[in-house]
């Protein structure tokens, strides 16, 4: 199984920025799927945004295109979460999770959030209005 420590927790205002870092171990592959979920207060976990180690191939929930971005470097088996123009509603428990699959399960696995066996601690996003 994947280990997963993620890091970068923070407080901005709206139109901050912040970028979460998640770092893997336990398996060098190809073969993994990585990404973030979050939760707000009272609401499910919904994914944000995934990568696909071996080709890079991303995939973004509709209310953060444009703003998030998540990349990888695979020397650090880390993956990162760039989150630019931050809004009050980006507020929640952020998530990394991994999951060793395709390419195409990868790309697909947004709402999966039960598809996912590895995942780190949360990391607490707070913007302000």
């Amino acid at each position: 199984q994947v280990q997963l420590v993620a890091s970068g927790e923070g407080s901005v205002q709206a139109g901050g920025s912040l970028r979460l870092s998640c770092a893997a171990s336990g398996y060098t592959g190809s073969s993994l799927c990585m990404g973030w979920f979050r939760q707000a207060p009272g609401k499910g976990r919904e994914g944000v945004a995934l990568i696909y180690r071996a080709s890079g191939s991303t995939s973004y929930v509709d209310s953060v295109k444009g703003r998030f971005t998540i990349s990888q470097d695979n020397a650090r088996n880390t993956v990162y979460l760039q989150m630019n123009s931050l809004k009050p509603e980006d507020t929640a428990m952020y998530y990394c999770a991994a999951e060793v699959s395709g390419a195409n399960w990868c790309s697909e696995s947004l709402q999966r959030v039960a598809g996912f066996g590895s995942w780190a601690q949360g990391t607490q996003v707070t913007v302000s209005s």
